[in-house]
């Protein structure tokens, strides 16, 4: 007893109480799980305990130990049931540790009160993103029952990915379910967001991942949003400890992952590609939002009744409707974005409540029909991006569609691509291009046509010159097609790449004489001006080893 009394007191660098040395690392393991718990759930750390001042009479040494230890008991319990987050863990989880948490808070919001403060806040998009694989609808091709990464993804092996898909199609949602499934497993998940990050805070998050995979054997997750916002060298950061498990790193990017990201870590990772939603997810997507606000819907020819439909008015000033058609014509417009068709129902929703427009009086409530919606998001939803993939996936469409002799497919995707904000002069120079590669001397005046179209679209400008380029377009669409020329050049490339040893020389009777002494030397002996003969010339202008050659047929070797 007397060299318990004796033994130093150590304080807890988590709840900053002194214990005896003997109990600390049981007591840590105690306090950082509870930390933990209380992390997740959202719980504000308490501030740390004030220390208890001590007797001015020191009690005797038995006495001493036996209360220490009855004093640690105590304390054991007290940090069990409340501890605060120590601040290295705490560091880096950010957004990462928000976000899902944040969510599942928005859900909470939505749940009750009136209609202005369900909206109010974040937007719609962030508080009804849904917590679990179950929840997430859209992406069947990749997320199925029976897909490979749905089932890595129950069983808890995250892979490192790199998700690649449009704008609202459920990258950053999926990043957070799977957030909320590795913490249940007791792994760490950090997010990060290249748009804000820099190479310190990478650097920062991968030292605590070392550290938690050395001291308590924590996996830890790295979520990068727009992980294309990084350049090459702040990729390279990954490398290393993408390779020896250090973190397993999720990416979200709507670019192309081929140029974007460095083909080191591209084969470090697997690819998920996800696509636009449907039609019919998105109608899913809203028809669950209109729920969860406690909307009712309207099908076609039906009045909107407050007592009919047995709506609760005491949840909001005016009870709210929704027609069936305005819920179908925001899942068509949204372009299979669920963030723009989420954001547009809010918005829709919070002008009508802020009009306090009623029909028939403050009884019969606030009706949304499909004008609302339609004026709430202005256009229609166009997904295009000059500088990346979408741009180079529409010019091939309209060469294609051109190429194809199909006029209405040539229109339309040169209007998705004006619309979509595009350079009329880039559309203009390609279809130079086009006028001699696929049309070429099937319809000479192709050529003049293109010229004319760009030299239009410099004069006057968008909007303007649009219906130049279509009755380009479309002349080119109608025009027949030679690739006749476009070939016979790509002989001759074909043969000068193929030649072997230094290249023959250009005829001595077809080379130019300017001077006696290449006269003397034969330069352009026997050469037959051919407007001084009536007959055709008998005369060979391609070298020696060339002669015969049809490059307009089939190329000798």
């Amino acid at each position: 007893m007397a060299g318990a009394a004796a033994a130093p007191l150590v304080r807890c660098p988590v709840c900053l109480r002194e214990l005896p040395g003997a109990h600390i690392n049981a007591h840590l393991d105690r306090c950082l799980e509870a930390a933990e718990g209380e992390a997740e759930r959202g719980c504000p750390p308490p501030p740390p305990p004030c220390k208890k001042m001590r007797l001015a009479a020191a009690p005797q040494a038995g006495e001493r130990a036996a209360g220490e230890l009855e004093e640690a008991c105590a304390l054991e319990e007290a940090c069990a049931a409340a501890a605060p987050v120590f601040s290295l863990f705490q560091q880096g989880r950010g957004a990462g540790a928000a976000g899902p948490s944040a969510a599942g808070g928005g859900r909470g919001a939505a749940g009750g009160g009136s209609m202005a403060q369900k909206l109010e806040g974040k937007p719609l998009a962030d508080k009804l993103r849904p917590d679990t694989l179950g929840e997430y609808v859209g992406q069947e091709r990749v997320l199925g029952a029976q897909t490979l990464l749905r089932s890595l993804l129950e069983a808890h092996e995250i892979p490192s990915l790199i998700l690649w898909g449009p704008p609202g199609c459920g990258k950053t949602t999926l990043a957070h379910i799977i957030a909320n499934s590795s913490k249940k497993n007791g792994t760490r998940f950090v997010t990060l967001s290249a748009t804000s990050a820099k190479t310190n805070d990478v650097r920062d998050v991968i030292s605590q991942a070392q550290n938690e995979k050395r001291l308590f054997k924590r996996k830890t997750i790295l979520f990068i949003d727009e992980i294309h916002r990084f350049n090459k060298s702040q990729q390279d950061t990954f490398l290393p400890h993408v390779e020896c498990g250090t973190v397993t790193l999720i990416g979200a990017t709507t670019e192309n992952p081929s140029f974007q990201v460095n083909s080191a870590l591209l084969s470090r990772c697997r690819v998920i590609v996800l696509e636009k939603l449907s039609v019919e997810a998105m109608g899913a997507i809203l028809m669950r939002a209109v729920r969860s606000l406690g909307i009712q819907v309207l099908g076609q020819g039906e009045q909107h009744d407050s007592s009919a439909t047995g709506c609760n008015s005491t949840s909001s000033e005016f009870p709210v409707y929704i027609e069936e058609k305005a819920l179908s014509t925001l899942a068509y417009l949204c372009d299979g974005d669920a963030r723009t068709g989420l954001n547009g129902l809010q918005l829709a929703v919070q002008a009508r409540l802020a009009s306090g427009i009623t029909k028939g009086g403050s009884a019969d409530g606030v009706l949304i029909t499909e004008e609302h919606v339609k004026e709430g998001l202005q256009r229609s939803h166009i997904l295009y991006d000059r500088a990346g993939e979408e741009h180079y996936n529409c010019i091939s469409a309209l060469h294609k569609s051109m190429r194809g002799s199909d006029e209405n497919a040539s229109l339309y995707w040169l209007a998705r691509m004006l619309e979509g904000g595009e350079d009329p002069l880039y559309v203009a120079r390609r279809l130079v291009r086009f006028a001699s590669e696929d049309i070429g001397l099937a319809d000479p005046l192709a050529l003049t046509q293109a010229v004319a179209a760009y030299q239009g679209c410099h004069f006057i400008g968008m909007p303007e010159c649009e219906v130049i380029l279509a009755q380009c377009v479309v002349y080119f669409a109608r025009a027949p097609k030679s690739i006749e020329v476009y070939r016979a050049y790509s002989n001759v490339k074909e043969c000068l790449r193929m030649h072997t040893g230094p290249l023959p020389p250009v005829p001595l009777h077809l080379r130019n004489a300017p001077t006696r002494l290449m006269k003397n030397l034969g330069y352009g002996k026997g050469y037959k001006y051919n407007p001084m003969y009536k007959e055709p010339v008998e005369q060979d202008y391609l070298p020696e080893d060339l002669k015969g050659t049809d490059f307009f047929k089939e190329r000798k070797t």
